[in-house]
C-alpha cells in the first residue's frame, strides 16, 4: 500500500509548486486545507482526466483512484481565470467537458495535457492567450508586505483573486506549517510560540479543522489514511 508524491519549486510568478503522484492500495486519503487551487491532470485504467480544484477551507477524507497517476500545478495567490471566478472554485472540482490522451478543453479551447516538466511552458500559453491573469498584490500581501492602498481595496482584491479572506489564507497556511513542524519533530509548545498561536488549544483546534490530525498524530504519523501533500513556503 503506497501513495507517493514528489514536489518541486517553479521560477513562475504564476505557479507556486509542480507535484506529481501514484497511488496503489490506498482507498482514502486526508486531503488537507489548502488557500491555492490547481489544475490537475490524472490518469486511471488508461483513461486520462483533467480538472481544477479550488482552495479547500477544512481538512476532509477524498477517496483515491486505485493504481492511478496524478500531476498538478498549484497556482501562486494572486493567479486566476477570468472566465471562472474565484469564489466558484472554493471547496469545489471542475472537471474539464473534453479530455483525450492528449489534450483537453480550456475555456472552449483545445490545449495539449502539460506534464511535470514543461508544466512552466504550458502556463506561459496560458497567461499568452489571456486564460491566466495575475495580480502580484495579493501575492505580496499573502507574503507580508505592507500595501500602500487601503484596506478595503486590499480585501476586495484577494477575494476577487483566491475566492478567501486574507485572514482565512492565514488561517490555513499556519495550520499547514505548524503540521510540517510537527512532523520534523517540533513540540506542540514550540510550534505555538513560532507561529503566534494563542496557546496548545488555539493549535489544536487549527489542526483539526484544517489538517485532520491531532499534533500527536502528526508527530508519531501513525494516521490511518496518509495526508494530501505538504510543502514548505519558499522565503
Amino acid at each position: 500500500m503506497a501513495l507517493e508524491s514528489e514536489d518541486r519549486s517553479s521560477d513562475s510568478p504564476y505557479v507556486a509548486r509542480v507535484w506529481r503522484g501514484r497511488s496503489s492500495g490506498v482507498e482514502r486519503m486526508t486531503s488537507v486545507a489548502t488557500s491555492n487551487w490547481e489544475l490537475v491532470v490524472w490518469q486511471q485504467h488508461g483513461r486520462v482526466h483533467v480538472g481544477v480544484r479550488g482552495p479547500e477551507t477544512a481538512a476532509s477524507v477524498a477517496e483515491v483512484p486505485d493504481e492511478s497517476e496524478s500531476f498538478g500545478i498549484t497556482f501562486s495567490h494572486g493567479t486566476s481565470m477570468p472566465h471562472l471566478p474565484a469564489a466558484r472554485l472554493v471547496d469545489a472540482h471542475l472537471d474539464s467537458p473534453h479530455v483525450t490522451a492528449t489534450a483537453f478543453v480550456c475555456r472552449g479551447d483545445e490545449w495539449a495535457l502539460p506534464d511535470f516538466e514543461n508544466a512552466e511552458q504550458f502556463v506561459t500559453r496560458l497567461v499568452r492567450e489571456g486564460v491566466l491573469v495575475r495580480d502580484p498584490l495579493v501575492d505580496d500581501v499573502v507574503a507580508g508586505e505592507q500595501p500602500r492602498i487601503g484596506a478595503r481595496t486590499v480585501q476586495r482584491r484577494i477575494a476577487a483573486a483566491t475566492g478567501l479572506t486574507q485572514g482565512a489564507i492565514r488561517q490555513i497556511e499556519r495550520a499547514r506549517q505548524a503540521a510540517i513542524l510537527l512532523g520534523e519533530g517540533a513540540t506542540p509548545l514550540d510550534v505555538v510560540h513560532r507561529l503566534g498561536y494563542y496557546d496548545q488549544p488555539h493549535l489544536s483546534r487549527s489542526l483539526t479543522r484544517f489538517i485532520g490530525r491531532t499534533a500527536t498524530q502528526l508527530q508519531r504519523q501513525n494516521a490511518a489514511e496518509p495526508l494530501s501533500l505538504l510543502y514548505k513556503t519558499e522565503g
